[in-house]
């Protein structure tokens, strides 16, 4: 059944839709009056519904029924990824919350290839948040994940350290497997570091372990850089019990 957000909790007993929502119910899915749908606040309420008058710009639906989100994993796991060549973060962004990462946040790491300016950042914010929203609503999630804005290495790591599970997924490491650490404690959130094509500097690994992140090996292979974040988020959210 097609899933669309809204911004708020709706008061009354119906909803209206406007904008991109609007023009995708009426002329991409051609839907008509009677049709179901599911419309989710964000906040971890589904409202099923049906449409009754689609006029114009605006889609006018009945709530029929109103049930607690079952898309929105308990654990919150945090990806910090550093900034990609080319569109692969893109791809990252859509699996990534299909999987069900809370928060993304692209950062700039020594070796990245990928330094936008100011203006094409923003235009890459502004298309990785649009595809965390359809990616959402295409996967069920009770909310749309969000793209944070660009940080610096250091910011990033001093953000991931304030989180209960700070992993820092280092190919050069050989001792602490991910597995190890996950099952060290456990954590109610998580912030997963992920390096550029080039790796990570050993300055930058030396920086992240005196943060108090924990350096951690996704095993002998090494894995691209679009393959290392999924592949970090469904160990995670594996042992955490949310797949």
């Amino acid at each position: 059944m097609p899933r669309f957000f809204v911004e708020s909790t709706p008061a009354a007993d119906s909803i209206m839709l406007t904008g991109d929502d609007a023009h995708h119910i009426t002329h991409v899915l051609r839907m008509k009056a009677g049709e179901g749908l599911v419309i989710c606040d964000g906040l971890g309420t589904d409202y099923q519904c049906t449409l009754t008058e689609a006029e114009g710009k605006q889609v006018h639906c009945r709530i029929d029924a109103r049930t607690p989100s079952c898309g929105e994993p308990k654990t919150e796991v945090t990806l910090f990824m550093a900034l990609p060549k080319g569109d692969k973060m893109d791809f990252i962004v859509q699996k990534a919350v299909e999987l069900g990462a809370s928060y993304i946040v692209p950062y700039a790491a020594s070796r990245c290839v990928s330094r936008p300016d100011g203006k094409s950042l923003m235009r890459k914010l502004d298309r990785w948040r649009k595809i965390a929203k359809e990616a959402a609503q295409q996967c069920g999630r009770g909310r749309v994940p969000e793209v944070r804005e660009c940080v610096s290495f250091v910011e990033a790591v001093q953000q991931a350290a304030q989180t209960e599970m700070p992993l820092f997924f280092y190919e050069m490491e050989r001792e602490t497997s991910v597995r190890t650490a996950l099952r060290a404690h456990s954590f109610a959130n998580a912030a997963l570091m992920i390096g550029p094509e080039g790796g990570f500097a050993e300055e930058e690994a030396r920086m992240a372990q005196e943060n108090g992140l924990t350096p951690v090996s996704l095993g002998p292979r090494i894995l691209r850089c679009e393959t290392a974040p999924l592949a970090a988020l469904t160990a995670v959210l594996y042992e955490s019990g949310d797949l």
